[in-house]
């Protein structure tokens, strides 16, 4: 018996793929690309986002025609048959940018309300991440595992700003952090920090706001590696405050951020 979402599943890794690898064409050939700012000069996107997210458009309108589809750049096309695909076409567009290898390509599968599956490609590392809910979260194909024995003293946890991010707020946290004992990482891609989570790479990640293309696939693969995740208030597209973390940090992050 066909299983949807495992097929959906399996069309998400096979896009993410290409998708990475059209990406990283682009990426080698970065200084040739137009870049336009979406309201503040820190919000940026290029035409590599667009056209990433126009091949995956492409690739799920084919297979699964009656879905809807939320991305960061076109927007949301409603469907019919409760299963909503969320794209970010390239996250860390930033570092992307810059020459830095730091970005990947997230996409979500919610049903309902609910993520049921995740991909995350890593094209300059050549990693994929995945998850199904239920039925756990693989870097690789391989099981991943949170950090076991992870606390805010002896694991990297990972902070996320935005221009939504109010700077007081973040220096607070990361000054908080360190005087516990803790060490701050950061590197441009939400999405990526949270699979490092998952696959044991960092302890926790904290971020006051992340849109839902930026995160559900994400804090899916945390919450089936063993580790602990906030949830994001509805509408889908609205987005919220994130945390992420092994079991061992989950306390000590949660109350220097406040959450």
């Amino acid at each position: 018996m066909s299983d949807p979402i495992a097929d959906r599943l399996a069309l998400a890794q096979r896009l993410a793929t290409e998708a990475g690898r059209l990406a990283l064409r682009f990426f080698h050939d970065r200084d040739e690309l137009e870049i336009e700012t979406k309201g503040n000069p820190q919000n940026i996107v290029s035409r590599a986002d667009r056209a990433v997210e126009a091949l995956i458009r492409r690739g799920i309108g084919a297979a699964f025609p009656e879905d809807a589809i939320l991305g960061e750049e076109d927007g949301r096309s409603e469907g019919k048959s409760g299963v909503t695909w969320v794209i970010d076409p390239i996250d860390g567009t930033s570092p992307f940018l810059a020459g830095l290898p730091h970005w990947c390509v997230a996409l979500a599968l919610v049903e309902g309300t609910t993520t049921v599956a995740g991909v995350i490609e890593v094209p300059v590392a050549e990693e994929q991440f995945t998850a199904r809910r239920g039925k756990g979260a693989w870097l690789d194909g391989a099981p991943m595992r949170v950090r076991p024995g992870a606390r805010l003293d002896n694991s990297l946890t990972a902070i996320g700003a935005s221009h939504r991010t109010d700077p007081e707020h973040a220096a607070q946290v990361i000054g908080d952090l360190m005087r516990a004992g803790g060490l701050f990482y950061r590197n441009g891609s939400g999405a990526l920090m949270l699979a490092s989570v998952a696959a044991g790479r960092l302890g926790g990640y904290y971020e006051p706001h992340m849109h839902p293309w930026d995160c559900l696939a994400g804090m899916l693969m945390v919450a089936e590696a063993g580790g602990r995740c906030t949830t994001l208030p509805g509408p889908l597209q609205a987005g919220g405050l994130v945390m992420a973390t092994a079991p061992g940090l989950w306390d000590d992050l949660a109350r220097i951020a406040g959450v």
